[in-house]
């Protein structure tokens, strides 16, 4: 399967590869199934919330996430995640 895009990253990884710094995994089938178990789990959303919100701010984050094109309760579920995992962090003003 040949992708139409790859970005530098991996790009980088495919030609150290190429030079034989990387190795396929000896059961590739099996390191994909436990690869893609591990993804599942991991971003498996099985637990439900509630919130108060200021409306205004309601608004702006359905502003937000319409303009993004996705479900305005994604955008704020991604913003946690990323908030939680440390990706995510206040700015300076």
């Amino acid at each position: 399967m040949k992708k139409k895009f790859i970005d530098v990253e991996e790009r980088a990884l495919a030609e150290a590869f190429d030079r034989g710094e990387w190795r396929r995994a000896k059961n590739v089938a099996r390191e994909r199934r436990t690869l893609r178990d591990a993804a599942r789990r991991t971003l498996q959303k099985d637990a439900r919330i509630n919130i108060r919100l200021s409306s205004k701010d309601l608004r702006d984050v359905q502003t937000i996430a319409a303009r993004e094109g996705i479900p305005y309760q994604t955008l704020v579920s991604s913003i946690i995640h990323k908030y939680v995992s440390g990706s995510l962090t206040e700015s300076e003003k």
